[in-house]
């Protein structure tokens, strides 16, 4: 552990020292007329392409990285299945031409805010800052998709609103920039491409709404296979777990992500929150989720409400029931990955909506990894994930039924290794320029 670590460690120093001088921030989403829909939109099919443009993408908003990419505006439809327009980002390896053949994988971040300029567009770009800095560093993962050939498709799932924590928003979201990707015309993709999903603790959270919506929202996608790390299947549980702890930021962020999606909700805050409380939720929707975590660490939320207990009004429970995973069993593979010892996602939910998807027939692969927490399994179990992710966008099907697994750490097979180490390898090429796919 101490090894990757240091390897770790060594990839964000790279990062800076390779830095060139920052360029100009561009635009944020609130400022660029890009992200505003054109007139009428609401009348067209979810997954048109309204707009595109294509933009550079940036590592850390500073390291230029030699991948074709473009933004597509798109249309999609809210948390209340009311009309709405986001982005997602689409990249190719350098120099590949439109294939109809070629995979697509649709990467969520885990933007985990609730402010515009959060946004994965808008911090890819060069010059955006560093913000965002735990999504940001999703590049690494991003650049190793596009490594293996696959198109990539990164989606602002939260929406114009910053909607975080919305499953149905997230989900509409991920699912309709499949869509615009295979629309648009210079990835080269169609109706038949096959697609994977992946995503870790927010991007699972959106990848698991897609994954269980799919079936229902958009049946034509040809799903091969959905990744989903860290899984935060009840948020509520997240909430007063991280309550008064070092990660009370982040529910912050959900808290602020929520009223933005239920006016309901909104409506209840400003009738029960302090005048303190107010002006946090105000914070909240300013800042990124690092910005968050500093400011409301060990923050006892509830002391912000004029009521005792908040979340046993009908409001919030019906909120918070409405963000519940499991209204469905996916049809498309399932690989779940998820540490035994969270501190932030308890592992009970996860190891409960796996029981309940068997239950109904899903096919799930479901790893408990022991030797770490939340944030160490992004990258201790990404190398798994994409081995999966390969082996199902090859054409391999997937076992039918389920298997659970729980092992010591998720790094310590032979495949995952050479695969970890493949991918930091290339990575510090990427970072450094060189051409990635």
């Amino acid at each position: 552990m101490k090894r990757l670590l240091a390897v770790l460690c060594a990839v964000l120093l790279v990062s800076t020292m390779a830095a060139p001088a920052m360029a100009a921030a561009p635009p944020p989403p609130q400022s660029d007329p890009f992200y505003s829909p054109p007139e009428g939109y609401e009348s067209l099919a979810p997954g048109t392409v309204l707009r595109s443009r294509e933009v550079g993408v940036s590592a850390f908003a500073t390291l230029p990285q030699k991948v074709q990419a473009w933004q597509l505006l798109y249309r999609t439809n809210d948390a209340l299945d009311h009309p709405q327009a986001t982005v997602t980002t689409v990249l190719l390896p350098w120099g590949a031409k439109p294939s109809s053949s070629r995979p697509l994988l649709s990467y969520q971040v885990a933007e985990d805010s609730a402010a515009p300029q959060c946004a994965i567009s808008y911090q890819l770009r060069q010059g955006a800052g560093n913000d965002n800095i735990v999504a940001q560093a999703e590049i690494l993962l991003i650049d190793a998709a596009v490594q293996q050939g696959w198109a990539v498709s990164v989606p602002d799932y939260e929406g114009p609103k910053s909607a975080y924590v919305a499953g149905n928003q997230a989900g509409h979201a991920t699912l309709d920039g499949i869509r615009a990707a295979q629309n648009f015309t210079p990835l080269g993709l169609n109706a038949q491409t096959s697609v994977g999903l992946w995503g870790y603790s927010g991007g699972a959270l959106a990848s698991g709404w897609a994954a269980e919506m799919q079936p229902s929202y958009a049946p034509e996608l040809n799903i091969k296979g959905v990744a989903e790390g860290g899984l935060p299947v009840n948020p509520a549980n997240v909430l007063k777990g991280a309550n008064g702890g070092p990660f009370a930021g982040i529910a912050m962020s959900g808290i602020a992500g929520l009223s933005e999606a239920y006016p309901q909700l909104a409506e209840f805050l400003d009738a029960n929150l302090t005048a303190e409380g107010k002006a946090a939720l105000a914070t909240a929707k300013t800042q990124c989720n690092s910005g968050n975590a500093t400011t409301f660490a060990f923050k006892d939320l509830y002391k912000y409400f004029t009521i005792q207990d908040p979340l046993s009004q009908p409001v919030p429970q019906q909120v918070l029931a409405d963000v519940t995973m499991g209204k469905a069993a996916p049809t498309a593979p399932l690989f779940i990955y998820h540490s035994v010892n969270d501190e932030l996602v308890p592992s009970a939910d996860t190891d409960q909506i796996v029981r309940d998807y068997c239950a109904d027939g899903a096919r799930v692969k479901y790893q408990r990894d022991l030797l770490s927490e939340h944030i160490i399994l992004v990258a201790t179990g990404a190398a798994d994930a994409l081995n999966w992710l390969k082996d199902r966008l090859s054409g391999k099907p997937a076992p039918s039924g389920c298997s659970t697994k729980t092992v010591l750490s998720s790094l310590l097979s032979p495949t995952a290794f050479l695969t970890f180490g493949s991918v930091l390898y290339h990575d510090l090429l990427a970072l450094f320029g060189r051409p990635i796919g």
